[in-house]
Formats: C-alpha cells, structure tokens, sequence
C-alpha cells in the first residue's frame, strides 16, 4: 500500500469510539479493499471493550468495485458490514436519519443535483467484552 500507516492507530489507551464519516469509501478506492481491512482489525484493536466503531457513508446498492466508486464517491452498504464484521465487530445498530429514499444511487456525491441530499448509511459497530 501506498499508505501503509492506514493500519496502524497509535493511541495511548483503548479508546471508546472511532467515528469516521463520508469516508470509507475513499479507503477502499484510494487505497484497496485490503487496506480497509486492515483499518477494520487496527479499529478494533485501539477500542476498548464495548467500544464502538461509527460508520457514515454515501450509499450505492451493489457499489464494491474501486474505479466505480472512486467515480461516484458511494460504496455498497452490506460491503461494509461484511469488513467490518469480519475484523471482529457485531453490528450494534443502524439509523436511518441520513436516508433519502429520492436519491437514485446513480450520481456521484458532487453532483449539483444530490449535493448535501444524498442517501446515506449509519451503522454502529461493538467491540464484544
């Protein structure tokens, strides 16, 4: 990776939560698949028991591939849950107070017309303990 600090979060004490926001998206197309990932497992590590891990991003249904997402700036809700459920987490809850049931999933999140109203996912991941 070019970036290969993505996977390590040097942190003093386990910490409570990790929150990133319109954003993992762009590990996965800027980086790769692997390094989310790794993220993932450098997340869970630096969180405490019971820590939680916030995940906000603009949705595509079926959006995994890098160059489209990179294009459009969305990524597959379920693609996420499956990595970060992988690196050890359970899915604690999601919220739907970002949804837009109007956004058609098909312009990218510069758009004119979606700017600032795009559909988007809310997942609250735990760290078992």
């Amino acid at each position: 990776s070019a970036y290969p600090d993505i996977a390590k979060l040097a942190v003093g004490e386990p910490l409570d939560l990790v929150f990133t926001a319109q954003n993992y998206h762009d590990v996965v197309c800027y980086l790769s698949a692997d390094d989310a990932v790794a993220m993932n497992k450098a997340i869970f590590a630096a969180l405490k028991p019971g820590g939680r891990f916030v995940v906000i991003d603009h949705a595509a249904p079926g959006m995994t591939d890098p160059a489209v997402i990179k294009k459009i700036h969305r990524i597959d809700e379920d693609y996420v849950k499956k990595q970060v459920l992988a690196a050890g987490f359970v899915l604690e809850g999601e919220s739907k107070v970002l949804r837009n049931p109007a956004d058609g999933h098909d312009k990218g999140v510069f758009d004119p017309s979606i700017r600032g109203h795009t559909d988007q996912f809310v997942l609250s991941f735990k760290k078992p303990g």
